[in-house]
């Protein structure tokens, strides 16, 4: 089989040996699989897989069923989508049982590539860490991202009004356009989330350069859940603000938890959010495909940090 693989910061379509389905485990014939920012991270060297994942890239994916390990429940020409560790940007995939999900009724496959990483990453930092309740209010910095945009609908669907950070008025309105309630554009006016303060959770894939201005913001009792460093590693705070408000700071990641966290976690997706793409109260927010011969200009578009929602990458275009 082929699979993507970072080489010195740019990527290769490369011949490798395809893996063994073993017990409890699928083969999927893939179809589509997202981009994240992490497949940048790792194709410039700076994010290695987990011990025992796929060297390959690709952090979620949709396909079709063609081998069923033992024990498995699925059965051969099932429509999924998976939550990966590595290796979705490949012909195929094998994967945990556990973490697949099906296609939602009315999405496309390509569809379907778009929502497991980031509705995981939503709901595990939002609803799980972050214990959020409706009514809550929530602030979501880069609200435009793949991340972003699932989280909005969440908060609109579950009750719990948003506001946002973004680089640009138009990403503003993309975001007001989902259901947030109001934000801000960086570099002209962030300190004015002070007016729609205090939130009760912030998620936040920012880091540093945002730090002193979350813990100004947050509620008393707020949840700050951290899940990157765009903006850098060091800050200096103030901890008598953090001790006052009783503020609780959560470091998260997601692609290192063990595969019983992640069924855990797509077996509570599966029942809470699932349903809600049916119904049309969410949608992946699909806004480019690229064939993956044309993988190093789907990489360059999301590194221009200009793209709201998210890519895919088509594997197989007989699959749809």
């Amino acid at each position: 089989m082929k699979a993507l693989q970072g080489v010195d910061g740019h990527v290769e379509w490369v011949t490798t040996t395809s893996p063994t389905c073993d017990v409890g485990q699928v083969r999927i014939r893939v179809a589509a699989a997202g981009l994240n920012r992490a497949d940048l991270l790792q194709k410039a060297g700076l994010y290695p897989p987990p011990p025992g994942a796929s060297e390959y890239l690709g952090l979620e994916c949709s396909g079709v069923i063609v081998e069923v390990g033992p024990g498995a429940s699925w059965q051969v020409g099932d429509r999924v989508c998976a939550l990966l560790s590595g290796g979705g940007m490949a012909e195929e995939v094998v994967v945990d049982a556990r973490h697949v999900l099906p296609v939602p009724e009315g999405l496309s496959l390509h569809e379907a590539a778009a929502i497991p990483e980031v509705y995981a990453t939503a709901w595990l930092n939002l609803f799980q860490l972050g214990a959020l309740k409706p009514g809550e209010k929530v602030l979501l910095h880069a609200g435009a991202s793949g991340v972003g945009s699932a989280a909005i609908q969440l908060c609109k669907a579950f009750g719990s009004p948003c506001w946002v950070s973004v680089g640009s008025a138009d990403r503003l309105a993309y975001c007001q356009g989902l259901g947030a309630t109001g934000g801000v554009v960086r570099g002209e006016d962030l300190e004015s989330l002070s007016d729609f303060a205090p939130f009760d959770v912030i998620l936040d894939p920012v880091g540093a350069n945002y730090a002193a201005l979350n813990l100004k913001v947050l509620a008393r009792d707020g949840r700050w859940v951290i899940i990157g460093l765009m903006g850098g590693r060091k800050a200096e705070l103030d901890l008598a603000q953090l001790l006052a408000k009783r503020v609780q700071v959560t470091g998260s990641t997601l692609r290192n938890r063990d595969d019983q966290f992640k069924a855990d976690l797509l077996s509570d997706l599966g029942q809470q959010v699932w349903p809600l793409f049916t119904e049309g109260r969410l949608k992946p927010q699909l806004v480019g495909r690229y064939p993956i011969k044309d993988a190093e200009a789907a990489f360059a578009e999301l590194a221009g940090n200009q793209v709201s929602g998210k890519l895919v990458l088509v594997i197989d275009e007989s699959l749809v």
